[in-house]
């Protein structure tokens, strides 16, 4: 169990569009995380080769290696992903794909996001689950939340200043730092 004055966490965006809402609420997530707590977000996912089970193999891909070594040096997760398509961004899952098997998700606690207005993305984030449980992930029900961003509601530091919204997201952070603090039930 990490010492609470040194919880990490790492946020993955599920969209490679400059400016995205996700981008925009794993920032403030960032800016809003406790003073115990490190949170770094992942860049690397547009460098992630296209998974197939016979390049899952040593050596790994530079980037393959530079994602796993960063999940495993991590202790929780946050996620933010849009929906493609009634489901998860193709590079996301991408990036998923090369997480089921190793041990980077195995164990950690993941808590999500979902930005999406009037519900949407429902189908995305039930499609995330069921990725997450087979990566052996432990989801934080109480870490994976609807938050609804609209565009404007980001300012031009890309952060979100609505104090209701940013409340709502430090609430999460809080759970999932408390959750990578006090370890598997």
């Amino acid at each position: 169990m990490p010492a609470p004055s040194n919880i990490s966490l790492l946020f993955l965006c599920g969209s490679l569009r400059a400016g995205s809402v996700n981008a925009a609420v794993l920032g403030t997530a960032a800016a809003l995380a406790p003073a115990s707590a490190r949170a770094t977000t992942y860049s690397g996912m547009a460098s992630l080769p296209h998974f197939n089970p016979d390049d899952d193999r040593e050596p790994l891909a530079a980037p393959v290696a530079d994602l796993r070594r960063t999940l495993g040096s991590v202790d929780a997760v946050l996620i933010s992903t849009p929906e493609y398509a009634g489901s998860l961004p193709g590079s996301f899952k991408n990036l998923l794909d090369w997480t089921v098997g190793s041990a980077g998700l195995y164990g950690k606690p993941v808590g999500w996001i979902n930005p999406s207005a009037m519900g949407g993305a429902k189908d995305t984030y039930h499609a995330l689950a069921l990725v997450l449980e087979r990566a052996g992930a432990t989801i934080v029900a109480a870490a994976a939340a609807d938050i609804p961003v609209s565009r404007d509601m980001i300012g031009s530091d890309c952060l979100i200043a609505d104090a209701g919204i940013r409340a709502r997201i430090a609430a999460v952070v809080a759970v999932l730092v408390e959750a990578a603090r006090v370890g598997p039930a």
